[in-house]
């Protein structure tokens, strides 16, 4: 067979996409086969076989045991097809094949990922040899087989294990990965790998420590008490010499690339440590500060060597995933050297070093401060790799100056850290290194665009924090910023222009009377500039000074500011910028920015073409779509305050551009286009006078029609959607009146077919989130008297779909069609619902389906009006005592398990959730409970506090730093309203205490009262202190 396998295998390999997929289904058909995974770790064993189809095994090896191997597993897609024989077998095989010591490492990462996937499953019931196997060959093991067997370990230890499991073998195992990391005899690889996988075992620590705090707080600190010294001498050994781009010694290479991975997991340990458990390095605290410092003023020498001054590759990683270059070491230094500052143990000592006995002549360049300035201005260098994309593409070096961007970098790290300094001063300090720096000749532009990378860094954080900037430092500085951007160097230009914005717009800087002159300067020099970097730099700076000037100031500046941004399009590869995204936003955000000095005058000049020709390029992007809606908004907002004549011109100019990409869209198959289109139909009608400009629905309707009839993207439904909404809203005369010139059907009629579409079993969940809102406008403007017989008809096609929905916001959506009629004829309602058959399993009545999504999903609705009327209509249904209501049962409370354990994904699967069944009278009772605000919630931090403060040792108060770790049993006092967007008004709060103080006299409301819970009974009694 595995001639066959072999063959199949090799097709998967092949150019031909046909082939490939033959092959893969033939592979999948032989899963049933006993002998074929055997068959594939057979393959995957022998040295002789070419890697690309060893790896080519041990993937589908992995397809199938994620497929079939166990229902835990949650890609299990059904079937177990491997019985328990060959189960054995496979896992015995694998085992040996990851731990062989093959020379590919690529083999041994691939088998011992499998491995640890079975092992998730069948670790320790069915696999329970596996850990004491692993920890036995480990002192035995030569190096090749040491490196498998810590792979193995690894996974294992990341994915293979639960709490229970680990609790079990932790002591043995952490000893035996000690015994590795510090045995000098060993390779730097190896012990990098054990102190990446000591690192790892935090992870399970931190569950366990919910459950069982004083055994793991024990072990823990005797783990750290035993490791910490071995992490100092670490950091403390010496970098070997720095590699050359040729003529590489292979041991010296491999020995570099050892110590600085050793290095590199050792901090990453060290960070891993502080964030769970702070009070474990107290006692190690100045002293690891005081390393890692040095090790950072050590490395900035090979650094600058490396990266800046040549261009060698950085962001390196092994087959293991072990980082190898210095500048991923340098990142890991610099994000813990921030974690140390947080200690006050530290923020002591280093306060004591600047007392005015200790600073000499007040010179803070020879303190600590003037050091930390030196270690940021080095590793915020331009690196030449940076320097090459930079100038390839300058929508690279937007993301970076936007820190919106994947490759987190050592420059990146400086910011974080200099931010983190700003209580220190360090601008007085900065300003006597840019000194040294600016007057010295052999300083390069790297070294003084960097001096001033840190400054506009530091700048940010004290004015993000309201603190006050010294005017004379700040006038010190514009001597640096004047001979930057007179600089021959196009980076040392841009940083000039960037940091003067946002030096002279800070208040307390004392330079606000000089923003125009500087505003007038940079726009000035976009015509003139050759470098596309300063030219993007300039724009982006002009986004702080239309901000800071007064609008009448910045009023005088909208012109040339949208002629400047015409004018770079028009030097641009237009082609290029739907990939463009960074520059895109930066374009927009200063052109809204100068649109929003007087947004009426949009109408004398192009800025809304200029805006609609980026919305064209960016309406496939997020963030571009966001930031052109919002400069639209405030230019239909602002014309429609102005007047109907104002609003109608602002429609005649408009509305031919956006149908136009409606059509372009349209025949070009763009969604992204339309949606843009529609979302500023949108923005057009929600903000438009009553009654709308004539002809505007003649306009719109035909496209929307058009739209919602032929296309299935979501966002463009929902969008059509809202947009008829608003039109019904504003005008829904015109709406009525207008008659489609195509199919020769009413407004009304045009309307009730599309809602009839949305509501069909033909469009999903997504694509119709936004009907019910629709429905629901549709009868407030039209009324039962001229919908007529469509009226009952329309109510029963949405309940029947309601009992299919299953997005919580379209089921609030449908839901809030009854509630809005409820709030006013309630028992009509239920009288109705009650005639309707809903067909299928969740099938039944109207009235039982609707009252079931209904109360299941109330507490999941978001917004101030929608909350509102759904209480109010909840509280009016009750007030019927309908008897049918006594007779549906709906889903209750959740029947929590005792178990203290944190059940994962695949416990999950196993057992589910389960609920009480209860009657909807009681239902609806806790769901407007639940309502109530809760009394206690005020005072809910200083429990947390206290709760907190309590359960930790004293030691805890050396961190001013949060730990991370999430106490469980504090959850319920967690400050939910910072991320809950479902909350009430206190009128509505007010109109709940007195419904309940009504309710509570009735005779009903007693045989309710026994079924709710203790503290749904204490909060109806603390209801008066809300």
């Amino acid at each position: 067979m595995e001639q066959q396998v072999l063959e199949l295998l090799a097709a998967t390999l092949e150019v031909s996409p046909e082939t490939r997929t033959h092959a893969e289904r033939h592979l999948e058909q032989l899963y049933t086969n006993d002998a074929f995974p055997i068959s594939l770790i057979s393959i995957a064993s022998h040295n002789s076989v070419d890697l690309p189809l060893r790896q080519a095994a041990l993937l589908v090896l992995k397809t199938l045991v994620l497929r079939t191997w166990s229902p835990s597993l949650d890609e299990f897609q059904g079937a177990v097809t491997i019985n328990d024989a060959t189960k054995d077998q496979v896992r015995q095989s694998l085992l040996a094949l990851a731990t062989s010591g093959d020379q590919e490492r690529k083999v041994v990462s691939a088998s011992s990922y499998v491995v640890s996937k079975i092992a998730s499953a069948d670790f320790p019931e069915h696999w329970p040899s596996l850990l004491p196997s692993l920890l036995q060959l480990i002192p035995q093991s030569h190096e090749n087989q040491l490196h498998g067997v810590l792979v193995v370990l690894g996974n294992l230890v990341e994915d293979g294990f639960d709490e229970e499991q680990f609790g079990k073998s932790a002591v043995e195992l952490v000893k035996c990965i000690y015994d590795i990391a510090t045995d000098e005899a060993k390779r730097l690889t190896s012990r990098a790998l054990a102190v990446s996988i000591f690192r790892a075992c935090f992870d399970t620590m931190e569950i366990m420590y919910q459950t069982d705090k004083a055994s793991v707080r024990q072990f823990m600190q005797e783990a750290s008490d035993a490791w910490t010294p071995f992490f100092i001498n670490v950091l403390k050994l010496p970098l070997p010499q720095t590699p050359s781009q040729e003529g590489e010694n292979e041991s010296d290479l491999g020995s570099w690339r050892g110590i600085v991975a050793l290095k590199t997991q050792v901090v990453k340990a060290l960070d891993k440590i502080h964030r769970l458990f702070p009070h474990l390095l107290n006692q190690h605290t100045l002293s690891l500060f005081s390393t890692v410092w040095d090790s950072l003023q050590a490395h900035v020498g090979p650094y600058i060597a490396l990266y800046v001054a040549d261009n060698q590759q950085g962001r390196l990683e092994d087959a293991d995933r072990l980082p190898y270059t210095l500048d991923f070491l340098v990142i890991e230094e610099l994000d813990y050297l921030q974690t140390l500052f947080g200690s006050v143990t530290v923020k002591r000592e280093l306060d004591a070093q600047l007392a005015p006995d200790k600073v000499l002549d007040g010179a803070l360049e020879a303190t600590w401060v003037g050091q930390i300035m030196a270690i940021l201005v080095g590793y915020s260098q331009i690196t030449q790799e940076d320097e090459g994309l930079w100038n390839i593409d300058v929508n690279v070096f937007l993301s970076e100056e936007t820190s919106e961007t994947a490759n987190y970098s050592p420059r990146n790290a400086c910011t974080g850290l200099a931010q983190k300094i700003t209580k220190w001063p360090v601008l007085e300090s900065l300003l006597g290194y840019t000194k040294t720096i600016f007057g010295a000749g052999s300083s390069s532009a790297r070294t003084k665009e960097a001096a001033l990378f840190i400054l506009k860094q530091i700048l940010d954080e004290l004015d993000s924090c309201s603190a006050e900037v010294n005017p004379h430092f700040a006038h010190a500085y514009l001597d640096y910023i004047g001979h930057a951007i007179r600089d021959d160097d196009e980076f040392l230009r841009a940083r000039g222009y960037i940091l003067a914005a946002r030096l002279t717009t800070i208040s307390s800087a004392g330079l606000l009377d000089i923003v125009p002159e500087y505003a007038q300067q940079t726009l000035n020099i976009i015509d003139r500039e050759d470098s596309d970097i300063v030219k993007v730099s300039c724009i982006r700076s002009l986004q702080e000074y239309l901000k800071t000037l007064p609008a009448s100031r910045a009023r005088e500046f909208q012109v040339q500011t949208v002629a400047a941004i015409s004018e770079f399009l028009s030097s641009q590869d237009l082609s290029e910028l739907k990939e463009s995204e960074d520059l895109l936003d930066t374009l927009v955000e200063t052109l809204r920015d100068a649109i929003m000095a007087d947004p009426s005058l949009c109408l004398e000049h192009p800025a809304l073409d200029v805006l609609f020709t980026m919305a064209s390029y960016g309406a496939s992007s997020f963030q571009t779509t966001m930031l052109v809606n919002e400069a639209f908004e405030s230019i239909t907002s602002s014309m429609a305050a102005k007047g109907p004549e104002a609003y109608a011109q602002l429609c005649a100019k408009v509305l031919p551009t956006l149908t136009g990409a409606l059509d372009v869209g349209d025949m070009t198959s763009e969604n992204a286009l339309s949606d843009m289109a529609v979302s500023l139909l949108s923005s057009l009608a929600e903000h438009g006078p009553q009654p709308l400009p004539q002809n505007f629905v003649a306009t719109v309707m035909p496209k929307l029609y058009r739209l919602l009839f032929s296309s299935n993207d979501f966002s463009l439904n929902q969008g059509a959607t809202v947009t008829i909404r608003h039109l019904l809203s504003r005008d829904a005369e015109q709406v009525f009146a207008w008659q489609d010139p195509a199919t020769g059907k009413g407004g009304l009629e045009i309307v009730l077919l599309i809602i009839d579409r949305l509501l069909g079993p033909d469009v999903d969940d997504a694509s119709a989130a936004e009907v019910g809102g629709l429905a629901v406008e549709l009868v407030e403007k039209a009324g039962a008297e001229r919908l007529g017989p469509y009226l009952m008809q329309l109510l029963r096609i949405v309940a029947v779909r309601l009992s299919t929905a299953e997005h919580a916001s379209f089921i609030q959506n449908l839901v809030l069609v009854f509630a809005r009629l409820a709030v006013t004829n309630a028992k009509e309602v239920l009288d109705f619902l009650a005639q309707v058959h809903v067909e299928g399993g969740a099938g039944g009545t109207g009235l039982e389906v609707v009252l079931r999504k209904w109360l299941e999903n109330s507490v999941h609705f978001s917004g101030y009006d929608a909350i509102r009327q759904n209480i109010i209509a909840l509280t009016n249904i009750y007030k019927l005592h309908d008897e049918r209501l006594a007779n549906i049962q709906v889903q209750g409370d959740l029947m929590v398990d005792n178990s203290s354990r944190i059940k994962t994904r695949s416990q999950s699967k196993r057992a589910p959730d389960r609920y009480s069944i209860i009657p909807v009278p009681l239902k609806l009772t806790k769901v407007l409970i639940s309502e109530l605000a809760n009394p206690l919630s005020p005072s809910t931090p200083g429990l947390m506090q206290n709760k907190l403060s309590g359960d930790t040792d004293d030691e805890d108060g050396e961190w001013e730093d949060e730990p991370n770790i999430v106490d469980l049993e504090l959850m319920a006092y967690a400050d939910e309203s910072r991320w809950n967007i479902h909350q009430l008004d206190d009128d509505t709060q007010s109109y709940l205490v007195d419904f309940f103080k009504q309710a509570s006299t009735e005779p009903d409301f007693q045989n309710v009262y026994q079924g709710l819970t203790d503290e749904e009974r204490e909060k109806l009694h603390n209801m008066d202190k809300i």
